[in-house]
């Protein structure tokens, strides 16, 4: 396995009342193994298609083909898209970005999200089209954000750029149906990449979705695909149920919710997985905040949030369920000159690297929250790379679906968000800045 995980500090024999009981979790873990077999056969049938693409190879060629067109052709590439066309790529692209840039021989990414035009209009002036590529990612075809953010892009490209070039700058990622970007992208010839229609786009980070960015950046998708079927097919094996981390996760985080546990805080270790806590935001709110039912899932980053809200989770009210991704970090990093350290009378950092302190203080989070009776379940990384990140991604998807299935909602789809893109397109029609139509 690419991770271990640790729920042991999540019962209510290591951290008292405020965990669960055996008698609360056997019960909750054992109604889920109808659901995993069920996963199984939906997995081997292609009825579920999510669980289909950690083996999937036959997509990845072409997506490489426009990875190195839109590398040979641009030295900046906006990754235009929102919610889980986003935040994948996003995630993916932190393994080499660390915030001062792509590898060597890569475009830089800039993944643009919202459409504050405060952020977005200055690219309009820092980038020359001829140095601009541009990927639109929408499931739908139609997602108002990223075709707003689209047209005004095509647009500053045309500026510079005759048409028969635009199809080396542009790139679309989209349902293989009849929508707004596919008419777009059909009209200038532009490559296109089939969104699967069975793959919701919060867990679609394994596809297409994810993998373009990921190819952009100089990753492995393969890889990426690998770890995440090794997590697949261990928790889908027979008879492993006690043993299968989003089980176990799912049944724990269902069963310290009818305690009263309302929230869940995803504490990670590691700046390159930042992201990956919006990512998990998103997925676990959107799938299972449904008729009254979730938790509030909360991202926070060590060692910035021991700063910020450590002391809220170990003495306001008891109310979270904790997981902490640690990274192996002891070693790594500059070290501290220890005359300099012991000079200042920093005798405990004297001949010590970063990751010594790193680590150190992620051991001592983790053993504060437990030690003050609040539910951790610790997840220890030895590296982060695409495998990895793959498992993780896997997990947590998986994880999620075994919790709705213990709800009782659908994990997929998003109703209750609709109202409010209904309402946003009325009030753009409605505006008194609406153009007129046509005579």
């Amino acid at each position: 396995m690419t991770f271990e995980i640790d729920a042991s500090a999540c019962f209510a024999d290591r951290v008292g009342e405020a965990g669960l009981s055996a008698d609360a979790f056997d019960p909750l873990l054992k109604t889920l193994a109808p659901a995993v077999a069920r996963l199984a056969r939906q997995r081997d049938s292609g009825e579920l298609p999510i669980l289909g693409l950690p083996a999937r190879r036959d997509d990845l060629p072409r997506a490489r083909e426009v990875a190195e067109m839109l590398s040979e052709s641009c030295e900046v590439v906006a990754v235009l898209g929102t919610g889980g066309s986003s935040l994948g790529g996003q995630t993916l692209n932190a393994l080499v970005d660390r915030g001062f840039g792509p590898p060597a021989g890569r475009p830089r990414l800039l993944f643009l999200d919202n459409i504050d035009p405060e952020t977005f209009d200055p690219l309009l002036e820092a980038v020359a089209p001829e140095r601009l590529g541009v990927v639109a990612i929408s499931k739908s075809g139609g997602t108002a954000e990223t075709l707003s953010q689209t047209l005004i892009l095509l647009e500053h490209l045309k500026e510079r750029l005759d048409e028969s070039r635009l199809s080396a700058h542009l790139a679309v990622v989209t349902e293989p149906k009849d929508s707004p970007l596919k008419a777009l992208a059909e009209r200038y010839r532009l490559p296109c990449l089939d969104h699967d229609p069975g793959v919701g786009g919060r867990f679609s980070v394994l596809s297409n979705v994810g993998a373009l960015p990921a190819l952009l950046a100089g990753l492995d998708p393969v890889a990426l695909r690998e770890g995440a079927a090794e997590v697949l097919e261990a928790t889908l094996a027979p008879n492993v149920l006690a043993d299968a981390g989003p089980a176990v996760g799912a049944a724990l985080s269902v069963g310290l919710a009818r305690q009263g546990l309302s929230q869940s805080v995803l504490l990670s270790y590691a700046d390159r997985l930042a992201v990956f806590g919006r990512w998990y935001r998103q997925l676990w709110a959107e799938s299972l905040g449904k008729g009254g039912n979730g938790t509030t899932p909360i991202a926070a980053v060590g060692t910035v949030d021991q700063h910020s809200q450590l002391q809220l989770y170990l003495d306001g009210p008891a109310d979270k369920l904790f997981t902490v991704l640690w990274l192996a970090s002891a070693g790594s990093g500059g070290r501290v000159e220890a005359e300099e350290a012991r000079a200042l009378g920093l005798d405990y950092l004297a001949g010590r690297t970063m990751g010594d302190l790193f680590e150190a203080e992620a051991r001592a989070t983790a053993d504060t929250l437990i030690a003050n009776g609040r539910p951790t379940r610790l997840i220890r990384l030895e590296r982060i790379d695409e495998r990895v990140l793959g498992g993780l991604f896997m997990h947590y998807e998986l994880e999620t679906i075994l919790a709705a299935e213990l709800l009782g909602v659908d994990p997929f789809g998003q109703p209750a968000v609709e109202e409010g893109k209904v309402l946003a397109r009325r009030y753009l029609a409605e505006s008194p800045g609406a153009p007129a139509g046509p005579a």
